[in-house]
């Protein structure tokens, strides 16, 4: 029964990074398209922007490669286990994939509003791995463990741009109900959802990867297991 748990737990805890992971990356294609367009002059932040979405990437990739040595696909998971996808219907009344980029890049509110809410989902993950680090059936998985070390070692560097570009242009950092959103979405994951997939037996996994239809994907990176 101890291992049937804790593989089930780690199961739903991979598909639901994965999927962050994949959301988180492909939703910084529109990020950059806006900071582009709105900041061109802004080499450091555009650099910034693209480092975090290839480390996003490489996560994906490694949480990839997880799934395939152990011989299974992922649950396959909706926006509603997305953190960011979350935020941004909540903040912005609209889905990632209806985000308007060119209301974004006309307007300066809308784009601090968009860099509040990257930085709070980044700190929220860089806490959650923290805690996932430390907990005693990801510390069985090797494997696993090594990716949250990663995770751990790259979180940094995305809310920091983030919370720069917010102080250097005199733009406020998140008040009080952007972060009570953002604890309310992680609760809601948390006591709600992931309880209720535990619980979901039946639950479909996907048929092919996120990434297959992406031009030019990299390959799958290794997983170094220490010992």
């Amino acid at each position: 029964m101890k291992q049937w748990f804790a593989r089930r737990y780690l199961d739903l805890l991979g598909s639901i990074y994965i999927y962050n992971e994949h959301r988180g990356y492909t939703a910084l294609d529109r990020v950059l398209e806006a900071v582009k367009a709105k900041h061109p002059e802004a080499t450091e932040l555009i650099a910034a922007v693209e480092k975090h979405r290839a480390d996003e990437r490489k996560h994906y990739t490694m949480f990839k490669r997880w799934f395939q040595l152990r011989g299974t696909m992922p649950i396959a998971l909706d926006r509603t286990f997305g953190h960011i996808d979350r935020f941004i219907e909540i903040t912005f009344g609209t889905s990632i994939d209806s985000l308007d980029t060119d209301a974004i890049i006309a307007s300066d509110d809308l784009f601090e509003r968009l860099c509040r809410v990257i930085s709070l989902t980044e700190k929220r993950g860089l806490k959650q791995v923290e805690i996932l680090l430390d907990h005693p059936l990801v510390k069985q998985d090797k494997a696993l463990h090594k990716i949250f070390e990663v995770v751990h070692v790259d979180e940094p560097d995305h809310f920091l741009p983030y919370d720069k570009w917010l102080a250097e242009n005199q733009r406020r950092m998140p008040n009080r109900r952007e972060v009570w959103i953002d604890r309310m979405i992680h609760s809601e994951l948390l006591f709600i959802k992931l309880p209720l997939l535990f619980l979901w037996f039946g639950a479909p996994r996907r048929k092919e990867w996120r990434d297959a239809g992406e031009s030019n994907p990299k390959p799958t990176p290794k997983i170094a297991v220490p010992g």
